[in-house]
């Protein structure tokens, strides 16, 4: 289990555990579960924020965010 910050471009994984106190409302409503499928993208310059798709809705999230969401590679 890593970090989703830690993802490589094109990796898939799935969410295994989040830290809820720490994850804005809003991640959650789009998706950001356990259980579900997370794939990177897109980093941007300095790799803050990364561009990711979990399911099929595409999100743009802050490193510091994607610290607290933790996903197993699955391929």
């Amino acid at each position: 289990m890593i970090p989703l910050d830690e993802l490589q471009l094109g990796e898939q994984a799935e969410i295994e555990t989040i830290e809820t106190d720490q994850l804005p409302l809003k991640l959650i409503e789009m998706g950001c579960l356990p259980g579900n499928s997370i794939s990177l993208i897109q980093k941007a310059p300095f790799n803050d924020p990364i561009y990711i798709k979990i399911d099929e809705a595409h999100l743009a999230i802050r490193k510091e965010t994607a610290k607290n969401i933790f996903v197993r590679i699955v391929s």
